[in-house]
């Protein structure tokens, strides 16, 4: 996830707007500390704190991956399989391919978490955090799995052939399915929460926050206050620049959005990690080191962070921070997918947590680790002496830095296009939300478009830390309330894989290559 946990590293308002700011966030911040006490609340356990929500999103993981024999394995070859399309037709109902699911889905959790945040987790962590990321990331793929099958099952194919689905559907639909007329009140409960929550956060939480890194990393590589965005009207005019861009595309509907998606997401990722993997082969006599740090880090007795289980919490806390696994935002973009069989595109969601954590989070984490620059020593030592986090922007560049002295620019503008993507896909979440809690037309279409790039606007123009914290809580209150769902429609999901299994066994359903499927379950 891009969200606020990925950096604290605000850009800073124009004098002119302090006071405004200085208001809201008055307002906010007592609600804003209530909220976060509570939702990030901690348990102590082997001499450390929890987050009891981190324990939460963990265990159902780790309970799904056991429920469907951790599948994220032995379906993995038939999840590439369905990606590239061999089980699915352009006439079966929905809005697009499994693959431009799959990189609208990934423009909402591949960005800052996974540059800056990594970077954190391994000054905090240590090195040993990689490992429990790693882990937490392939068991994060079976929640996914559980999740966006659920919203293919239950999403609403409207007249005009546009998708509507998510925790919102599946909530009230599924319940109801499950338990009759006793999940009726139950569904509409926690489908009208998990809509209320998607749409606060897609209209006031992560767009703001990615406007306002968007305009720091600008002002930043352009001379910082005395260059080019130094101005009192810059943040606006890269505010409303953005907004504009963000509203070309919206507009469009997830059609207009994968288009864009499905070229940005795969273009970025294969420029950053084809600079990871520069540094390491720069470094590659280091490599072993390296990987002997991460192993003997994960275990390690004593640490920066509490040793052994100071690196699992912050290794699990960043994965889960990342890939929102269970937090039920992807759901609505896989939902849209053309095919016929809910589980193929369970299968295709298998492979985000995959690509965002297992590969993007931990090519980023192995770059530092090799790297090992000073300032990464530095903020190390800090953290152990009790110090503030590092901004882990700043750590990630320098490891760049050390084999690619211009690359700190290219970063930058890849935190810009991160940044950009992540907002298109919040922005079709929040749309969702919103045509689920006031119904669709395209007056009330138009309406929660202005008020989006309102707020990319603001959250150019002001940090509003308060509000942006408090929105980050409520994203993962929207977790505790999608995970009591998929538990209670899990064997929904369980009956649909064997259904899927059973049809690929019988011959009824087949590959367009004809190749033979392992269908034991």
């Amino acid at each position: 996830m891009s969200g606020t946990h990925a950096t604290s590293a605000l850009a800073e308002e124009p004098s002119a707007t302090a006071g405004i700011e200085e208001t809201i966030n008055g307002v906010f911040e007592p609600v804003s500390d209530v909220a976060n006490d509570i939702v990030f609340a901690t348990i102590p356990m082997f001499g450390t704190e929890v987050p009891w929500i981190v324990l939460w999103l963990v265990v159902a993981a780790v309970t799904f991956s056991v429920y469907f024999k951790f599948l994220q394995v032995r379906r993995m070859r038939l999840a590439f399989d369905v990606v590239r399309g061999r089980y699915t037709s352009d006439r079966d109902p929905g809005e697009v391919s499994h693959f431009r699911a799959l990189t609208a889905a990934l423009s909402g959790t591949v960005g800052l978490g996974n540059i800056a945040g990594v970077a954190v987790a391994v000054t905090i962590g240590g090195a040993g955090a990689t490992f429990w990321m790693i882990l937490c990331g392939f068991l994060g793929m079976a929640t996914k799995f559980v999740e966006c099958t659920l919203g293919v099952k239950y999403r609403e194919v409207h007249a005009d052939g546009t998708v509507s689905g998510g925790p919102m559907h599946y909530l009230r639909r599924g319940l109801v399915d499950r338990f009759g007329r006793k999940g009726a009140i139950p569904g509409r409960v926690l489908a009208f929460g998990a809509a209320l929550l998607i749409l606060v956060f897609g209209i006031a939480g992560g767009n703001m926050f990615q406007s306002n890194q968007t305009f720091a990393q600008l002002r930043s590589v352009t001379g910082g206050d005395d260059g080019l965005l130094g101005g009192s009207g810059a943040a606006l005019l890269v505010g409303g620049i953005m907004a504009g861009l963000v509203a070309l595309v919206i507009i469009g509907g997830i059609k207009s959005i994968s288009r864009v998606t499905s070229r940005l997401v795969p273009l970025m990722a294969f420029v950053y990690v084809a600079a990871c993997l520069t540094v390491i082969a720069v470094n590659l006599p280091q490599v072993p080191a390296a990987f002997g740090e991460i192993l003997s880090g994960a275990f390690a007795p004593e640490g920066v962070a509490g040793g052994a289980i100071g690196a699992l919490i912050v290794g699990f806390q960043r994965a889960l921070f990342s890939n929102e696994a269970g937090i039920g935002s992807a759901p609505i973009a896989h939902a849209a997918v053309k095919t016929r069989h809910p589980v193929t595109e369970g299968l295709v969601a298998m492979l985000e947590p995959f690509v965002d954590t297992v590969v993007v989070c931990t090519m980023t984490a192995l770059t530092i680790v090799i790297a090992q620059t000073p300032s990464w020593q530095q903020a190390r030592d800090a953290v152990a002496a009790g110090g503030d986090s590092p901004e882990g922007v700043t750590l990630t560049s320098d490891a760049f830095a050390t084999v690619l002295p211009w690359f700190p620019v290219v970063l930058s503008v890849a935190v810009a296009l991160f940044a950009f993507s992540t907002v298109l896909s919040w922005a079709y979440y929040g749309q969702k939300a919103w045509n689920y809690l006031f119904g669709l037309g395209p007056v009330r279409g138009a309406a929660y478009k202005v008020v989006v790039c309102g707020f990319i606007v603001l959250g150019a123009v002001l940090t509003l830390d308060a509000v942006v914290s408090f929105m980050d809580a409520m994203m993962f209150v929207l977790a505790f309330l999608n995970i009591i769902g998929l538990y209670l429609l899990a064997p929904v999901v369980k009956r649909e894989l064997a259904d899927f299994m059973a049809k690929l066994s019988s011959g009824e359903l087949k590959r367009t290559d004809r190749e033979k499927v392992d269908v034991t379950d």
